[in-house]
């Protein structure tokens, strides 16, 4: 008998992060019906004459998305999305985050080396073919690893396409999609605004709502002169896109339809209750808890030291951007009741499963051996998390160890030993020993192996960095389980902390984590680390731990590394290195063992992989439409412009204008400050055909506005105190209901007939749970407003070349 069930999208209207290549008949009709004035061909459609939005939306290196706005090649995107570009070219003279980038010509556009701009071609379904060599491999009895098979099958495609290729894995196996790129190497920024605008309100304003920031960056892209991708020359010439977004000035009001395609980078919607609640009652809080002191540290020196500030910028901005998301990610997880949201499903999952023999079969035990598995790795989940805050994060010297042990991997290879992890405390062997204590470093080696070490010094200040480690000593000895110090750490404790009879012996047997936890996975503790009180007798104690290690260090001073390189030594030697001792020596394979699970028992990994079956198949079976987790493919995301209501008695409106700006100005503040012609614009309130007035021909007067007139969001200023003021008259950001994460920022913020309005740049600190779940009049998508980003360019900046360029 034949089940015919209706295809239907989610309760939540808006929630989805849609594949731009499986936009359903469904889909399109919902899409239509909130608004949109396109078909699902034009959005993507690579079989099709002619372009789509799609071919004008690009990736960045899978970091962040970006849009071709000219048929010259010209590329928008988040400017803190270039924030690391404008940081790798700025020298304390020519500090280009704070003063600004501005090419005034095209002689002027900066190479970035290594930048990509990736430009999707096509999406093939090639599950058959993923589930093929899967079965002819199990068949022959071996198992087909997940990056061989993505090796394989993306190798075919490369060699049969020439472009290339990577392989998208959706619902963990259920799916497989392989995208095609045509890659183009040669990018070059053209403008960025300094980050008194482009970050007004910097770290403070991160996550809220409002904000007002200028959030916007312009690269080019080059090919080579017959338009073909190419590496960097002189001789290369501004590529031309096959589609180029056209910008609507007429703005937005509540409620107009609004699309953001973009390449969001992960999500985890799938993901169990117990596996939430784990993040965010053990794991995270942890994390951020060490996270917090190290950005005190670099914030202190950054605040005393403007070169240091400058060094050190871009590092902190990654830092601070993760924490306050992971803070906040905690945060709404608890609020919303992610977890107990979960929990409900499951409930139904396991309705389902027990509905059928073969289910019950299958699946019967999943949820049990989930929180079973859950409770048993708790406490050594914890003690990773603290040894990678600690020892493999605390400074980023410790990249410097990593290279010591590719050195010691090259060595290992010319005397024909495989290769070891960076990190790995599984016992050499006899030849292995050999080898490294026989080869030896030689003059003819200087130049190769200093070029190899140094390239993790650009960017440092030591000061900064031996404060980091002596946190990190701290935190490891208080807050790592003293079962799992290798010998060295055992024995420098010993020395300058504690005694032989304080410590565990070196064979003591491992700790039991079967108890760690107890009851549902409602109950996970609550496991941050505390701060604690270190008495003067250990603080002296532990300055003198550091002290041994740093200062007797070759990695830690440039002139000792310079002058042991040069001295020649065996790889032995190298590896003696008291910095690479105290990071290598960890009983890895021990925690890796415990992490993976009882002996007997699936891991995490294979049971979380049976939970995104069972719950995709019974999804299917119900009819349900559904969108798999984000992993860096270009997906498209609808919704509509709409205020935000955070909490109780709270309203706030759906744009922020200039106004906001003048308010918010304190020259005492670094995240408020404005140069005195900033300032100037501002007051002045002369916005041009940018404001929010204009119709395109004329401006309205702003007490004569009103619902009907031609401009879609003038008329929302009539109902405002105040709304006369010139600063009210150019709008800033604004909020739309699209459902993002991270890597969707720079995506363009397109209205119901494709037409550009804005960038995505922030969500808001309430939509933070969105990795785990998406709630509904929560979610929101901030944006920046495509007439500020002209209005800066042509006003402030003075790029009328640009503007030209555009076509406006």
């Amino acid at each position: 008998m034949l089940l015919l069930l209706a295809v239907c999208i989610p309760l939540h209207a808006d929630e989805g992060m849609w594949m731009v290549n499986s936009i359903s008949d469904a889909l399109e009709k919902k899409m239509q019906e909130r608004g949109l004035r396109l078909s699902a061909g034009e959005i993507y459609n690579a079989d099709a004459e002619g372009a789509s939005l799609a071919d004008a939306v690009v990736s960045l290196d899978f970091g962040c998305t970006g849009s071709m706005i000219s048929s010259q090649g010209l590329l928008i995107t988040n400017h803190h999305c270039a924030y690391s570009d404008i940081h790798s070219l700025s020298t304390p003279e020519h500090n280009l985050l704070e003063d600004g980038f501005w090419a005034m010509t095209s002689s002027e556009e900066r190479n970035i080396p290594g930048k990509k701009a990736w430009f999707l071609k096509k999406v093939v379904d090639v599950t058959g073919e993923a589930e093929a060599m899967l079965a002819e491999a199990e068949a022959a009895g071996h198992r087909l690893g997940s990056r061989k098979l993505a090796w394989s099958l993306e190798k075919k495609y490369r060699d049969i396409t020439g472009y290339e290729a990577s392989l998208g894995t959706m619902w963990r196996g259920k799916k497989y999609y392989m995208a095609l790129y045509e890659v183009y190497r040669d990018v070059r920024l053209v403008a960025a605004p300094p980050v008194s605008l482009a970050s007004f309100g910097g770290d403070i304003d991160n996550w809220e709502w409002p904000q007002h920031k200028c959030d916007f960056a312009l690269y080019r892209v080059y090919a080579a002169p017959d338009g073909t991708p190419a590496d960097y020359s002189p001789e290369n010439v501004p590529m031309q896109p096959a589609a180029v977004l056209d910008i609507s000035l007429d703005g937005y009001a509540p409620g107009d339809f609004t699309m953001v395609i973009g390449y969001p980078g992960r999500t985890d919607r799938y993901s169990s209750s117990y596996k939430t609640a784990f993040e965010t009652g053990v794991t995270l809080p942890v994390s951020n808890a060490i996270r917090e002191r190290q950005m005190a540290l670099i914030r202190k020196w950054m605040d005393a030291c403007p070169d240091i500030r400058l060094k050190y910028s871009d590092y902190y901005f990654s830092l601070s951007n993760i924490q306050e998301n992971d803070e906040g990610k905690v945060y709404c997880c608890r609020r919303f009741d992610v977890a107990g949201e979960k929990v409900a499903a499951e409930d139904s999952l396991q309705e389902w499963i027990e509905s059928s023999a073969g289910r019950q079969s299958r699946w019967g035990g999943l949820l049990g051996g989930l929180s079973r598995t859950y409770r048993d790795v708790s406490q050594i989940e914890k003690a990773l998390t603290v040894y990678r805050e600690t020892v493999v994060r605390g400074t980023r010297l410790a990249r410097a160890t990593y290279r010591l042990g590719l050195l010691k991997n090259q060595v290992l290879e010319s005397c024909g030993i495989a290769p070891r992890r960076a990190i790995d405390s599984i016992p050499p062997s006899d030849k292995e020993l050999s080898c490294c204590a026989e080869y030896r470093f030689r003059g003819k080696d200087y130049t190769s192996v200093m070029g190899f070490l140094l390239k993790d010094y650009e960017g440092l200040d030591l000061r900064v960095e031996r404060d980091l480690f002596r946190y990190a000593v701290e935190e490891f000895y208080a807050s790592f389980d003293s079962v799992f110090w290798g010998p060295y750490q055992k024995e420098l404790y010993r020395k300058y902390l504690g005694t032989q009879a304080s410590l565990p012996d070196t064979q003591a047997s491992l700790p039991d984590t079967q108890a760690s936890l107890s009851g549902t996975q409602s109950s996970l503790p609550d496991t941050a680390v505390s701060s604690k009180e270190v008495p003067e007798v250990r603080s002296r104690g532990l300055d003198a731990l550091c002290s041994a290690i740093w200062d007797s260090s070759f990695l830690t001073d440039t002139a000792r590394l310079d002058a042991f390189v040069s001295e020649g030594h065996t790889v032995d030697e190298y590896l003696a290195d008291p910095l690479y001792r105290f990071i290598q020596d960890i009983r890895i394979a021990d925690l890796n063992r415990l992490s993976a699970g009882k002996e007997g028992r699936p891991g995490l990994s294979a049971l979380s992989k049976e939970y995104v079956h069972a719950l995709y198949s019974m999804r299917l079976e119900k009819g349900e439409e559904q969108y798999p987790d984000a992993n860096s493919t270009m997906r498209i995301t609808y919704g509509t412009v709409g205020s935000l209501v955070p909490r109780d008695g709270v309203t706030c409106l759906w744009r922020s204008t200039a106004a906001g700006i003048l308010e918010k100005y304190d020259p005492t503040r670094y995240e408020y400050r404005l140069d005195s012609r900033q300032k100037h614009l501002f007051e002045d309130g002369d916005w041009g055909r940018w404001s929010c007035l204009y119709d395109g021909s004329a401006f309205l007067p702003a007490d004569n506005v009103s619902r009907g007139t031609s401009v879609s969001d003038a008329g929302c200023l009539a109902a405002i105190p105040g709304a006369a003021a010139p600063a009210s008259r150019m709008y800033v950001n604004f909020l739309t209901d699209n459902d993002i994460t991270g890597g969707n920022s720079g995506s363009p913020v397109l209205n119901a007939d494709g037409k550009l309005i804005g960038l995505a740049f922030d969500g808001n600190k309430e939509s933070l749970a969105s990795d785990f779940s998406y709630t509904p009049g929560y979610n929101k998508c901030v944006c920046v407003d495509i007439r500020y980003v002209l209005w800066t360019l042509d006003r402030y900046a003075g790029m009328t070349r640009i503007i030209s360029e555009l076509g406006l």
